[in-house]
This record gives structure tokens, C-alpha cells and sequence, in this order.
């Protein structure tokens, strides 16, 4: 008799063990963290509240700003820079494709000196 009781109570503790198990289940993460804001009083939860709002806020108004500037940069960089770049590249093609004429023409030597072949440089006034 001692050992069908022993057998109910050890069955009976399964069965509320299974129940606690499946009323757990139930719960989900959301309603198990609101459970556990009630822990807290309700200035700190305000002032909790208050701070992931405006962090939210300061965080949407830094993004804005920042495709603001980004755009700004840009373009400022596009009508600005750019077409000085271009032109000194121009120059430069230019430049080379004189040099290079110079070669055909005039040899290969003169394209690195500047002057003519055959000619002395011109003596500094002042200096002999």
C-alpha cells in the first residue's frame, strides 16, 4: 500500500511537471520580457522608454544628414573638380603630342633638351 501511494505521488509530480512544462511553452519571449518589466518601477521604465526613443530619433536624423552631405560632397565634387581635372589631362595630351611631333621632326634628341638641334643653350645675362 505504501509503494502504490509512493507511485501515485511520484506520477501525480510528473503530471505537474508536464503541465508547468506546457504553460511555459505557451508564453512567448515578447510576453515573457513585458512580464519582467513589471519588476522595475515605473519612473525607470519611463525614463527607459524616453531614452530608446529619442536614441531612435537622434540615430534617423544622423542618417538623413549623412545622405545630405554625401550628396552635397558629390556633386559639389562633380561641378567643382571634375572638369578641372579633365582639362588639365587635356593639357597634358597636348603637351605630349607636341613633344612628340618634335621627335618626328626635328630628331630624337630634342624632345628631352627643349631646343633645336645644333644649338647652344643661350648663356645666363650676367654670368660668363
Amino acid at each position: 500500500m505504501a509503494e502504490e501511494q509512493a507511485v501515485e505521488r511520484r506520477s501525480e509530480a510528473e503530471e505537474e511537471l508536464e503541465e508547468e512544462d506546457e504553460d511555459e511553452l505557451d508564453e512567448s519571449l515578447t510576453e515573457r520580457l513585458w512580464g519582467l518589466t513589471e519588476m522595475f518601477p515605473e519612473s525607470m521604465r519611463n525614463a527607459s522608454g524616453i531614452a530608446a526613443d529619442c536614441s531612435v530619433t537622434l540615430a534617423k536624423k544622423f542618417y538623413r544628414f549623412t545622405r545630405a552631405a554625401l550628396w552635397v560632397g558629390t556633386t559639389s565634387f562633380m561641378i567643382l573638380v571634375l572638369p578641372v581635372v579633365f582639362e588639365t589631362e587635356k593639357l597634358q595630351l597636348e603637351q605630349q603630342q607636341i613633344q612628340q611631333q618634335r621627335q618626328i621632326l626635328l630628331g630624337p634628341n630634342t624632345g628631352m633638351s627643349g631646343g633645336l638641334p645644333g644649338m647652344l643653350p643661350s648663356p645666363v645675362p650676367g654670368k660668363i
